[in-house]
């Protein structure tokens, strides 16, 4: 998850602009966002702006209602990402002025200098247009050389990506009573968040903007002469952020200020091969495949299979590729389906979800991008949001997710997990245990009624389907029953293949 912080202060004439170039750049680039956006007392309609985005956009506004300073801002606004994420090794934060100066396509670059394996990326500004005095340019060019930070040589951009987890670092001697991250204001904040940040860092990265001062459609802010006054009275601070930093991560090391003991310890047993796959959320072995014969009464009207597909990765987060595909018919009637998931392997959300059906010689091709952390999915051809649920699943997942889960004969179960809020909740009745001969075996079996309302497709609540589940851990699939609009159609498993087992 990409957390974009946007303080704001009376930049109404530039806000929806950033916010949209926001959403322009992570539809291009395909990764999970959310804007967090604090709008600082203003006072032009910044307000009624931000407003508008509320239904397109995965955004979260945070209004003062008076002025408290920008870096009370930007330090309300990352700790509301570190409060949010449930990875800080993972997430990114990033901070971007609203005043349009810099491009927001830079994000591209510095999201790509996180993912391999950067703590910090800093946009630095290589070249300018616009600055309306040559005072302005002067104090640009020589604020950052008063407010150095290691490994940065401008220091104040305000534009910046981090890991969450160096935050956190910077942030986890607050004790009990959390103290302020930042002591001054304005552009020496933002040199003041890179010296706090820079220490934790493991690996810092810088990239080049140009700062297009032309674009900002207010007035500048700048005053020349109290920017280098502030700058030289924040020296002191900036230098003791540094230096107290360095003292006491150097002293959390072993044979700094304390004695250390090493034991040593007995190596861990080897843990067998089955149970390496135990730790993940998505238990099944990629290649696990099953085959099924399509019946209508006695006469055979086509085939399926089910398969665990692969690994691939969607928007940075791994994930299992799900298949399933019907095919077949009877007289006038045909049909050839294909349902695809893609869900993440450690959390088992859906993050994608395809289905191309030919149905009667009509095809359909839907498909859904779904991004959990953001709460939002998007159907492509559809140029809007919609909400969405905290632990999506689609139609295909569904049917690899009830297998893991505990069923109790004569219980009914509610999930509010389909991905279409509109369509929940999944309902699951146990209805029995019983006997059943697929595959040339007999199986203890499970029977099961999945209902999607108002769904469409083979879980349909009027499709009345059922799905015979093996009564012991590997719970396959081993038979589904569900109405079409000719008839009832049952599949029935016909042979199946699990990786390492015979």
């Amino acid at each position: 998850m990409i957390y974009v912080c946007v303080p704001v202060h009376n930049e109404a004439r530039t806000a929806g602009l950033v916010l949209w170039k926001v959403r322009q750049v992570f539809t291009a680039f395909q990764r999970e966002y959310q804007l967090l956006v604090c709008d600082d007392g203003s006072t032009d309609g910044t307000s009624e702006v931000l407003g508008r985005y509320d239904r397109v956009l995965p955004i979260t506004v945070v209004a003062h209602r008076e002025r408290a300073g920008y870096a009370r801002s930007v330090e309300e606004l990352l700790r509301l990402a570190l409060q949010r994420t449930d990875r800080p090794k993972r997430d990114c934060a990033i901070t971007l002025p609203a005043d349009f100066v810099y491009s927001p396509e830079a994000m591209d670059a510095m999201v790509k200098g996180i993912e391999s394996g950067a703590d910090l990326v800093a946009a630095e500004e290589v070249a300018a247009t616009g600055l309306s005095s040559r005072a302005q340019r002067w104090v640009r060019r020589w604020t950052p050389r008063l407010l150095p930070v290691r490994g940065v040589r401008d220091t104040v951009s305000g534009f910046l990506a981090l890991r969450l987890i160096t935050l956190r670092q910077a942030l986890r001697h607050e004790g009990d009573r959390p103290k302020a991250l930042l002591h001054t204001d304005g552009w020496c904040a933002n040199a003041e968040l890179l010296a706090r940040l820079v220490p934790h860092a493991r690996r810092l990265e810088t990239v080049p903007v140009t700062g297009r001062y032309d674009m900002r459609q207010r007035p500048s802010r700048l005053r020349p002469w109290q920017t280098l006054m502030d700058a030289w009275r924040a020296r002191p601070v900036i230098r003791g952020v540094g230096i107290a930093t360095t003292a006491l991560l150097l002293l959390q090391r072993p044979g700094w200020g304390q004695e250390t003991t090493h034991v040593a310890s007995p190596p861990a047993p080897q843990a067998p091969a089955a149970a390496a796959n135990s730790t993940s959320a998505v238990p099944f072995p990629i290649g696990e495949r099953m085959r099924y014969s399509a019946k209508y009464g006695p006469f055979s009207v086509g085939e399926a299979t089910m398969e665990v597909a692969g690994l691939d990765t969607i928007r940075g987060v791994e994930t299992v590729r799900f298949r399933f595909h019907i095919k077949g018919g009877a007289l006038w009637y045909s049909l050839d389906q294909l349902l695809e998931s893609w869900v993440g392997r450690a959390d088992f959300r859906s993050r994608r979800f395809v289905n191309a059906t030919e149905e009667r010689g009509r095809k359909r091709h839907n498909r859904w991008e779904i991004f959990p952390d953001s709460g939002f999915y998007r159907e492509e051809g559809v140029d809007t949001t919609r909400a969405t649920v905290a632990d999506p699943l689609d139609d295909a997942a569904f049917m690899y997710w009830i297998r893991t889960v505990p069923l109790e004969v004569g219980k009914r179960y509610e999930y509010q997990r389909y991905f279409r809020p509109d369509r929940n909740p999944v309902i699951i009745v146990v209805e029995k245990k019983t006997r059943i001969s697929v595959a040339g075996q007999k199986f203890n079996a499970i029977l099961v009624r999945p209902i999607i309302p108002k769904g469409r497709g083979i879980f349909a609540e009027q499709a009345e389907a059922h799905i015979w589940l093996s009564d012991d851990p590997r719970r396959l699939m081993l038979a589904l029953q569900s109405n079409f609009s000719f008839g009832t159609v049952t599949l029935k498993l016909k042979e199946f293949a699990i990786p390492g087992q015979p």
